[in-house]
């Protein structure tokens, strides 16, 4: 491996050590290390170990104050996503569920419970990525979604400038995908008299956002069982994948 392959970290690292040696190796050269306590042999005992305490200040304590700051960074773009699903996904989720040739397949496997594991979740994609492509929109459900894209194009807006969401790329690949469904829907005036070529384009439009909505919001009921099992229950109640809200606690 070269040099120029390795992490700037690694890198710096390496050089830090070296210089360290290099003292040390100059103060046994010349001055031996008979143990003798003086003011040179103070001298290169500190210049000897200042490398190292820089390797420990900027690699270590910088990486540590980076974890913290990614996961608090991770804890706010959660809140957006789950503000998004609020105002606006599980909306979108609900009417492309109805226009599903078959949604019950779909509707099944995404039956999640609090006590789902990373394994089910993961499966449960898998299986979503193969029935989320199924939406026929009729003119009627296409004027219905881009009045939904109108009524919150101004919420998407100050979502897409949230560069706290850049780093989340589900999320930056659905916000991407939800601003191309709402621009061929605002091109068009009646879907009414559009040829059949056109609505089946749009539909392919349809199907990528239903897709990506489908596994951000599996991603996120995953994130919030492991975090907020209480935020959990109440989206689980209200999940856009059942027939009807269950709102109301009954057991």
């Amino acid at each position: 491996m070269k040099l120029k392959d390795l992490t700037w970290e690694i890198r710096l690292a390496c050089m830090l050590i070296a210089v360290s040696v290099i003292v040390y190796a100059v103060k046994f050269l010349f001055f031996g290390d008979n143990g003798a306590s003086n003011t040179l042999s103070y001298i290169f005992n500190s210049l000897g170990f200042l490398p190292i305490n820089i390797l420990i200040v900027t690699l270590i304590i910088n990486r540590l104050l980076t974890m913290r700051a990614k996961r608090e960074q991770q804890e706010k773009s959660r809140m957006i996503i789950g503000l998004f699903f609020s105002e606006m996904g599980d909306i979108l989720l609900r009417k492309m569920i109805q226009w599903d040739k078959s949604p019950e397949m779909l509707r099944e496997n995404m039956q999640v419970i609090n006590t789902w594991t990373k394994g089910q979740y993961t499966a449960a994609k898998d299986h979503a990525s193969k029935l989320c492509t199924r939406t026929v929109p009729s003119p009627d459900d296409l004027n219905e979604i881009r009045e939904i894209f109108m009524k919150n194009h101004d919420f998407l807006l100050r979502l897409i400038e949230n560069p706290v969401l850049l780093e989340h790329n589900t999320i930056s690949k659905l916000l991407q995908d939800l601003f191309h469904l709402g621009e061929e829907l605002a091109s068009r005036d009646d879907f009414h008299t559009l040829p059949v070529t056109d609505l089946a384009h749009l539909t392919g439009d349809v199907n990528r956002v239903y897709c990506q909505l489908t596994t951000a919001w599996l991603e996120h009921m995953e994130y919030l069982s492991r975090n907020y099992p209480y935020l959990l229950s109440l989206c689980l109640r209200k999940s856009p994948f059942l027939l009807e809200n269950r709102v109301v606690v009954t057991e």
